[in-house]
């Protein structure tokens, strides 16, 4: 099949074929006609199969021109560079289309973003949290929203977006098309769709958590932090065949760490992004990793997760990730449509368990490699790998994050407010005697006449 046994029309073929695609992917083509049919649609999708295009060809497609300044196209991401990626690609397909197309998250001026919405647009892409608050100031009218599409649905409520997106579904149109699509199937997910969902159409191009062909995998069994370090430098010196590489991180933490370690190797070759950087910084980091102008990313699962890089050589999983679904998401930044990749995992023995699980969902083993005789294996540990001594007689000692500032007190009984209703005068005038009169002009005035 081609782009052109769809029923597209000729704008959305020029566009394509400005973007040089001639065939859809395996989710585009079972996807079209169910979209366009204006029913609910879940869409199950290996990572890095062309999900975005598979919603927005249908949506363009039947989008007619309008000069109203609400929208009527909302599309639901979790992160800011997902925002941003998303509209680029609206953007490629409506070259020959006239619409509006807007963007909106966090951690930027909402006052900039108010004056954008007044201006009136057809397609708005935003965060959860950004959105809900142009709403509730009123500035952006959901009204006439048509068609909802949620993208990346599981990371949305890793990150705790349920309240959020319920508070959206409450102030939306009941009469609207609701489109979901996602790499993995979790119960959270399919507990939302229950919710909120009118018998939708599923489309499933492969079982949840089938790992792509094209991506070969392999992993290293390392003792610690300062081997695996070893080992990655060692890598990372074969500029000619790790010419792109990302490597995943569990936590801010390491993130920064990792670099600080790296930047001596490798100072004008590498980068790094995760929440705690600024929004500029992110994207710049992001920008500079895709055109080639730095060969190393280093990020956090949330950070990367959707975004759409060319040609990335490599991803490697510094440390193996707790569940199995963030794997399937890292190794599907590479090998991306239909080029070859490759992607490896440092374990320790501490993480054999979180092996077996990704291996358990695969329904494969992932083959080991033994680790280059170059590589200095160091005894050296980090904080979080040295054992933790618990008192004995207090096991749930709470931890140091946890506890009560240093202020922290409690209020004598005197300094405690005590509701005294109505006897408060009473008990006063009873204490000191006091006429009930006493301060009273009117009272004095008439006292003086007297």
């Amino acid at each position: 099949m081609n782009f052109q046994d769809l029923n597209l029309n000729t704008p959305l073929y020029n566009a394509l074929d400005d973007l040089g695609f001639a065939k859809p992917t395996p989710i585009q083509a079972e996807a079209f006609n169910v979209v366009a049919s204006g029913r609910d649609v879940v869409g199950i999708a290996q990572t890095g199969t062309g999900k975005t295009f598979a919603y927005m060809l249908p949506i363009l497609r039947h989008l007619k021109y309008s000069t109203q300044h609400n929208p009527r196209v909302l599309v639901l991401v979790p992160t800011r560079e997902l925002v941003v990626q998303v509209v680029e690609e609206i953007q490629k397909l409506s070259k020959y289309i006239n619409n509006r197309v807007l963007g909106v998250y966090g951690g930027t001026n909402i006052n900039t973003q108010k004056q954008a919405v007044a201006q009136g647009l057809d397609i708005i892409v935003a965060t959860p949290g950004r959105l809900y608050d142009l709403a509730v100031s009123r500035v952006l009218q959901l009204k006439s929203i048509q068609k909802l599409v949620i993208d990346e649905v599981d990371v949305m409520l890793d990150l705790g977006f349920r309240h959020q997106l319920v508070n959206i579904f409450d102030i939306l149109p009941e009469r609207r098309q609701n489109i979901m699509f996602s790499a993995t199937m979790t119960q959270d997910v399919d507990t939302l769709i229950s919710d909120f969902f009118k018998s939708p159409i599923r489309i499933s191009i492969a079982v949840s958590g089938t790992p792509l062909e094209n991506i070969s995998q392999h992993r290293y069994k390392v003792p610690n932090f300062y081997t695996k370090m070893n080992l990655l430098v060692h890598l990372l010196n074969n500029e000619d065949e790790f010419n792109k590489v990302l490597i995943f991180v569990a936590y801010k933490r390491m993130a920064d760490r990792l670099f600080e370690k790296l930047e001596t190797h490798f100072k004008n070759d590498i980068c790094v992004i995760h929440s705690n950087k600024t929004q500029n910084y992110r994207l710049r980091s992001i920008e500079a990793f895709g055109s080639g102008e730095h060969r190393i990313l280093i990020a956090t699962d949330v950070m990367a997760r959707g975004l759409d890089i060319g040609n990335i050589s490599h991803v490697i999983n510094f440390d193996t990730p707790e569940y199995p679904e963030n794997y399937m998401h890292r190794i599907g930044r590479t090998g991306r449509a239909e080029r070859k990749g490759e992607a490896l995992v440092f374990s320790t023995e501490k993480e054999q368990e979180a092996i077996e699980k990704i291996e358990g969902l695969m329904q494969m083993e992932i083959s080991v490699l033994e680790i280059p005789e170059a590589v200095e294996i160091s005894t050296e540990l980090i904080d979080e790998e040295r054992p933790q001594l618990k008192e004995r007689n207090n096991p749930t000692k709470r931890r140091d994050e946890e506890a009560p500032g240093p202020a922290f007190h409690e209020k004598k009984d005197k300094n405690k407010k005590v509701n005294l209703g109505g006897s408060y005068r009473r008990e006063i005038a009873k204490k000191y005697k006091k006429p009930k009169t006493r301060g009273d002009k009117n009272a004095n005035r008439k006292r003086k006449r007297k």
